[in-house]
């Protein structure tokens, strides 16, 4: 004879709560494994004023006078990755405005007996990140600038000489399209190529396991430069100022072969690279309510002594959420398993 036994309501209750269990540990299993492996990437930022966002007030979270903005595109690319369920565990942020790619290496003169360490001294064995733009002042754009700037010339405030005082900033563009000013240009772009593939072996002993990305520089001056000959919206000045308009083709070109210099000596050195020339071109400081640049004498959300300091051609907050969002998908895209 068969015995047939009767399971109460709370035995049931009970049974299927350890099948139900089973049943998820089955069908989750990559879900939380990934949750509990997850651990935040451990990550420096490095770079000049275009990581730091000069402009983008409040500033300070290094030193002062290098005007690494609190929401600077590292900061806002963290969060981006965050929400994405990517987390980074930022070691330090150590871009400085005026930072030139021998101080990635060499301390930094901030000016008024004022100085940072090398850049370099923030990267630990256990860095898995190395992510940051550096070239721009090794090239000398704001010496370029100033050659084709008489009002830039006399700024103070700028640090840098024109590339040559005697020739007249409204034949910068003859300038650097032959004789010295050509010879002058082909030189700082072999300093920069030379110098960035130092500042990857630098790189390798002392984060050996680190993922290393160089981030290249928004477009400064479109395509069509005829839109550079109105003002942005609320402002007074032409986004170039006194800048010739034949002379916007050669700053084109300017940044466009540091760009491609920039990604040459990441791909010999076997790092990434993000582009952002090729992605911001509609979104240039001539491309009114959206430019993502600040103009030439744009008041920029800094100010010294009560007066708002300009741009000087750097991303405002546009940019500066373009720059994050590039920078975030490029992350992610090297951090997925």
């Amino acid at each position: 004879m068969r015995t047939t036994t009767t399971a109460t309501p709370r035995a049931r209750l009970a049974a299927a709560a350890v099948a139900l269990g089973s049943c998820l540990a089955l069908a989750l299993p990559a879900t939380a494994a990934v949750a509990a492996d997850a651990d935040p990437v451990p990550t420096v930022f490095f770079g000049d004023s275009y990581t730091s966002n000069f402009g983008i007030a409040p500033y300070g979270n290094r030193h002062a006078l290098c005007f690494q903005a609190n929401e600077n595109y590292p900061t806002v690319a963290v969060r981006t990755l965050a929400a994405k369920g990517v987390a980074l565990n930022v070691q330090a942020d150590v871009s400085c405005s005026g930072a030139v790619i021998g101080n990635f290496w060499q301390k930094q003169s901030l000016g008024f007996f004022q100085s940072v360490p090398a850049q370099e001294d923030a990267l630990n064995a256990d860095t898995r990140l190395a992510v940051g733009s550096l070239g721009g002042n090794t090239l000398g754009f704001i010496r370029i600038l100033k050659q084709c700037s008489a009002r830039l010339r006399g700024a103070p405030a700028v640090p840098g000489e024109p590339v040559d005082a005697t020739s007249p900033a409204g034949q910068c563009g003859s300038f650097f399209s032959s004789g010295g000013g050509k010879t002058w240009l082909e030189g700082q772009f072999k300093q920069v190529g030379s110098d960035l593939a130092t500042m990857f072996q630098h790189m390798a002993p002392r984060s050996p396991e680190a993922k290393r990305v160089l981030v290249g520089y928004p477009r400064l001056v479109p395509q069509d430069t005829a839109k550079c000959l109105t003002a942005a919206p609320g402002q007074r000045d032409l986004p170039f100022a006194d800048v010739p308009q034949d002379a916007l083709p050669v700053l084109d070109q300017a940044q466009k072969r540091l760009d491609d210099t920039m990604e040459k000596a990441a791909a010999d050195a076997g790092a990434d690279f993000v582009d952002l020339y090729d992605t911001t071109g509609a979104n240039t400081a001539c491309d009114g309510a959206d430019r993502g640049i600040g103009g030439l004498f744009e008041p920029s959300r800094v100010t010294l002594l009560g007066q708002p300091v300009p741009f000087y051609a750097h991303p405002n907050e546009k940019g500066r959420d373009l720059q994050a969002a590039q920078v975030a998908a490029r992350i992610q895209q090297i951090l997925k398993p």
